[in-house]
């Protein structure tokens, strides 16, 4: 099976979601108010949302790419990251 490259501007991403997901864990841990813990989880959630939307979105465009040079249908492709989106 072939590796996946993803966009490093994705990992980038991630790594800067990591960081809120360890600034949330600390605010926990010295007991900051709830309502500011939550607005922190929201944000990250928004963040990991909109990376997989990326990842999915990014690995759509490269399956139909390759399907279409082998001549393949991408209608089946496209139903997958559809139901993969929809998941969220």
């Amino acid at each position: 099976m072939e590796q996946y490259q993803y966009d490093p501007k994705v990992l980038n991403r991630m790594k800067r979601v990591e960081g809120q997901i360890r600034a949330i864990i600390r605010m926990m841990e010295e007991g900051k108010e709830c309502r500011d813990v939550v607005t922190q989880l929201s944000a990250a959630r928004s963040a990991l949302d909109r990376a997989s939307t990326i990842i999915v979105a990014k690995n759509l465009e490269q399956c139909i790419i390759t399907a279409q040079a082998d001549g393949e249908d991408t209608s089946e492709t496209v139903e997958e990251a559809i139901k993969m989106l929809m998941k969220r």
